[in-house]
């Protein structure tokens, strides 16, 4: 009986995580006429107007391959991120009620939120994969290395989430200072305009900037999925020291993010 304890524990905390996210992913969109529509329509909804703004009007990216393609891709990815982070930030306080009822691990609340995130980057993967089909994008290989980076970008996300989430708990300030700093952060990221135009102008901002692992793993994913002309940091920086330096800070906050949100969690029933 005692061997079999640790199994069913797993079982039940696995099925508790399958509802939970199927639970967050319909309460997302209960009410609104569109429904799920706007799983699609919020990034390409953010897209057309980038689109319009820096390539049609400002005539930025004339000199990428398949530029529409390359936005798009780095306007899901970055939704991805900002939708995955404010999520997981804020589980905890949302599911207080949950918390105080049931005995259970506390991560699932903030890996559950999280993985909301990932099905709605699924569904415009998918949508940027037909895109890019329809653009003249040719399938290769390299698109099985795509899902390398999407981990990556997900395993930052859910550090973020853990160690700010933990924190919101007891100062609901952290939300509201993570979204002014994400919106400051999309200008730092090559999202809508090429890290070529960076590194034109300083090589050395353009090396700083592919240390960000956000800006790292999307220029990884328009390199592998759309063109080999995408700058990486791989083909970029030839110090191995530094290339090392993105997955040493998504592991470091990973780390850090676990360990406070375990040594916080026993007082979120209280503080929520």
């Amino acid at each position: 009986m005692y061997m079999k304890i640790p199994h069913v524990l797993n079982r039940r905390n696995r099925i508790l995580l399958k509802e939970l996210v199927k639970t967050d992913f319909k309460l997302r969109y209960q009410g609104s006429v569109l429904g799920y529509l706007w799983a699609l329509l919020r990034p390409l909804m953010m897209f057309a107007i980038l689109y319009v703004v820096f390539c049609k009007l400002l005539r930025i990216g004339g000199d990428i391959p398949h530029y529409p393609v390359y936005l798009l891709t780095g306007t899901v990815m970055w939704s991805f991120f900002t939708e995955c982070t404010l999520q997981g930030i804020q589980a905890i306080v949302l599911r207080g009620d949950l918390l105080r009822k049931i005995c259970f691990p506390k991560y699932i609340v903030v890996v559950s939120a999280t993985l909301t995130a990932v099905v709605n980057m699924l569904i415009n993967l998918v949508v940027i994969i037909l895109f890019a089909l329809i653009n003249g994008v040719t399938p290769s290989l390299s698109w099985l290395l795509v899902p390398l980076s999407l981990i990556e970008i997900y395993l930052f996300s859910l550090g973020i989430s853990f160690l700010l989430g933990s924190i919101n708990v007891k100062y609901r300030d952290i939300t509201s200072i993570w979204e002014v700093l994400v919106s400051a952060l999309f200008y730092a990221v090559p999202i809508i305009y090429p890290i070529s135009m960076v590194a034109d102008v300083s090589a050395t901002a353009a090396k700083i900037l592919l240390l960000n692992p956000i800006a790292q793993a999307i220029q990884d994913i328009r390199y592998n999925l759309i063109t080999n002309e995408a700058i990486t940091m791989w083909g970029y920086i030839n110090n191995p020291l530094f290339m090392i330096i993105p997955m040493a800070v998504v592991v470091t906050v990973l780390i850090i993010g676990a360990v406070v949100f375990r040594h916080k969690s026993k007082f979120f029933a209280e503080e929520v």
